[in-house]
């Protein structure tokens, strides 16, 4: 994409990285096969992709960077918000979208039972997910909760229409408030691994940290 002179340097925005890994067989690979049938508009098919063929398990295993490359997500077939958002950014970067992260602190009021018991906390540090520039402006873009959990939730699917934004709803299909953005920690052209991990112990306890990684060596493991 041509950097035009006074408007925004996009470049660093397509370019492959550790963990946008788009340059990877097998996510080139997915995202060519995806846009293939959707030439002129292949960011919301790409997005669907990512909403529900990836799995939403908050999980998974986040302690490591390899847990972070958009090749193993894809690979694992699941993952959390960030995860997602990281392999949503690399699809899109391998068909020309400048695509960039996006981090913020929310609150969950209906978190489930079982997470709850883990967190013992409905704020979510970090909670990751995407800006692309489509239509010569950013739009924001949560591919975060799969169709089948919105349903088994009773949660308002995010529909995105390869246009306007779409990120989460304040509340649920039964009125019931559901999400609110809290603190806003920044755009970023490539996932700031350390900065997450520090959010995180920031924001959680040692035990809850402790749990995490627990279940999500129990994910690993099957």
């Amino acid at each position: 994409m041509t950097n035009v002179p006074g408007m925004e340097d996009l470049s660093i925005y397509l370019k492959p990285t550790y963990y946008i890994d788009y340059n990877s067989p097998s996510v080139l690979l997915i995202s060519e096969k995806i846009a293939g049938a959707h030439l002129n508009e292949p960011a919301r098919p790409l997005f669907n992709f990512v909403r529900d063929k990836i799995t939403y398990n908050p999980y998974s295993p986040f302690y490591l960077p390899e847990h972070y490359t958009a090749s193993s997500i894809l690979e694992r077939g699941e993952g959390f918000c960030i995860q997602k958002a990281v392999l949503l950014a690399a699809l899109a970067r391998a068909q020309g979208i400048p695509t960039r992260l996006v981090f913020a602190d929310i609150r969950n009021h209906l978190v489930p039972p079982k997470l709850w018991a883990m967190m013992k906390t409905n704020l979510f540090a970090f909670h990751g997910y995407n800006e692309l520039f489509i239509d010569g402006r950013w739009i924001k873009v949560t591919p975060t909760f799969d169709i089948g959990m919105c349903k088994r939730l009773n949660l308002r699917p995010v529909e995105f229409d390869g246009h306007n934004s779409a990120v989460f709803h304040s509340h649920d299909l039964k009125g019931r408030l559901h999400i609110e953005y809290i603190t806003d920690h920044g755009r970023f052209a490539d996932l700031p691994f350390e900065r997450i991990m520090d959010g995180f112990r920031l924001a959680y306890t040692e035990d809850m940290l402790r749990r995490w990684r627990d279940a999500s060596l129990q994910t690993q493991q099957g």
